[in-house]
C-alpha cells in the first residue's frame, strides 16, 4: 500500500448556535498530506475518542480547558493509530502511537507529540479508554483531587460514562466502603451494579437527585466525583459528611441554556461541613501516570477491571457519535473506529 497524498477530515462548517450544535454544522472534506518534514510521523488512525468536553469547544466561550474548534478548520482530539511513514528515528514505522490529531483518517504529527503504546500490555482501544486520558482522569481525580482513602464512601455522577465507570471500579478495588452512582435510564443503572460492581445506583431521570442519593447512600458519602454539576452536585453537598471532598471533573448540565441554574446559597454546606471542592484538569497530574498505567494494566490482565466501549464505525459517523455522547448514548468510552482492520 502506497503513502496517501490526501485524507478525509471532519471540518467545522459553522459555529454552534446557542440552542446547540446541529449536523449541518459539520462536513467531511479532503485534507492534503504533504511529504514529511524532519521529525514528523504519518499515522493511519485506528480509533478516535469522542468526549463530552468537545461540546464546550464548539462554542466561542471558554467552557473548556484547551482550545475552541475553529470554523473552516478540521476538528481535533485524542486518537490512536499506527505509524506508516516516519521521518524521526525515535519512532519507527509500525509503532502504535496516541496523539491529538483525531477526526481524520490519517494525520501528520511531530514525533515529539506522540506517545508510543504497547499493545502487548493491553488492546489498542483501551489506550484511549481506561488506560487513556479518561481512565487517568478518574485515577487522578479520585486519589489526588478527591483525596480518597480506604474505607470511604464514594458517589460518582454520569457513572456509566468512560470516566465514571473507571472511578467506580478504581474506588471499589482501592477499598471503598460503598460505591454508588447515577446514570440516565434503568438499563444503565442496572449495568453499573451488574457489570461494573457498584453497590447501588439510581436513574437521575426517575426522581429528585437528593431523594435518590439518600436512598442509595443512607449513611452519607465522603467523596463526590462530579461529572455533571447541577442538581446532582446540590444533592451531593447535602449527602457529604463533615470534611468530605468534591472532585469537579465536568459540568455537562451547564452547557445548555435551557437547563435551570441552582441557587448559590446551597454552598453554605461547604462552610457548615468544612467541605473541600476542587477542580481537576488531568494534564496537571502527569507525575501520577506511570503508577496509574502499571496498576490499571495489571488489573486489566487479572480481569479485575473491565473496559467497555461504545463504538461507531467510520469517519462518516463521527459527528453522530459526538451527538450520542452529548445525549448520554454511550456506556463506557465513546470511540469511532477509523480503520476497519483495527
Amino acid at each position: 500500500m502506497g503513502i496517501p497524498e490526501v485524507t478525509r477530515a471532519v471540518f467545522l462548517k459553522q459555529r454552534t448556535a446557542q440552542s446547540g450544535p446541529e449536523l449541518d454544522d459539520f462536513e467531511i472534506r479532503e485534507l492534503a498530506l504533504p511529504a514529511l518534514s524532519s521529525g514528523e510521523l504519518l499515522i493511519r488512525n485506528a480509533y478516535m475518542s469522542v468526549d463530552p468536553s468537545m461540546r464546550g469547544r464548539l462554542e466561542a466561550t471558554e467552557k473548556h480547558y484547551t482550545t475552541n474548534f475553529i470554523v473552516d478548520q478540521p476538528l481535533d482530539g485524542s486518537a490512536i493509530g499506527q505509524v506508516i511513514d516516519s521521518a524521526d528515528s525515535s519512532i519507527p514505522i509500525g509503532a502504535h502511537v496516541r496523539h491529538r490529531m483525531g477526526w481524520r483518517d490519517h494525520a501528520i504529527i511531530p514525533a515529539s507529540t506522540a506517545t508510543v503504546v504497547d499493545i502487548d500490555i493491553a488492546p489498542l482501544n483501551t489506550w484511549l479508554g481506561i488506560l487513556g486520558q479518561t481512565g487517568f482522569t478518574a485515577w487522578a481525580g479520585l486519589l489526588r483531587t478527591g483525596e480518597f482513602k480506604t474505607g470511604e464512601a464514594v458517589f460518582v455522577s454520569a457513572a456509566a460514562g468512560a470516566v465514571g465507570t473507571a472511578v467506580g471500579q478504581f474506588a471499589r478495588l482501592l477499598g471503598a466502603s460503598r460505591v454508588v452512582g447515577s446514570a440516565g435510564g434503568e438499563a444503565k443503572r442496572a449495568i453499573l451494579v451488574d457489570e461494573f460492581g457498584f453497590d447501588d445506583a439510581f436513574d437521575y431521570r426517575a426522581g429528585p437527585a437528593g431523594e435518590q442519593l439518600k436512598r442509595v447512600a443512607p449513611d452519607g458519602i465522603d467523596v463526590y466525583f462530579d461529572n455533571v454539576g447541577g442538581d446532582q452536585l446540590i444533592a451531593a453537598l447535602d449527602a457529604l459528611r463533615v470534611n468530605g471532598r468534591v472532585a469537579l471533573c465536568g459540568m455537562i448540565s451547564n452547557f445548555e441554556a435551557t437547563n435551570p441554574r441552582n441557587d448559590i446559597s446551597k454552598l453554605i454546606s461547604v462552610i457548615l461541613k468544612r467541605l473541600t471542592i476542587r477542580g481537576i484538569i488531568v494534564r496537571d497530574h502527569e507525575d501520577m501516570r506511570p503508577e496509574f498505567e502499571r496498576q490499571v494494566a495489571a488489573w486489566l490482565r487479572e480481569g479485575k477491571v473491565i473496559s467497555k466501549d461504545t463504538i461507531y464505525e467510520g469517519l462518516e459517523h463521527a459527528v453522530e457519535a459526538l451527538f450520542g455522547v452529548m445525549a448520554g448514548a454511550n456506556v463506557g468510552k465513546m470511540l469511532v473506529r477509523l480503520d476497519p482492520a483495527a
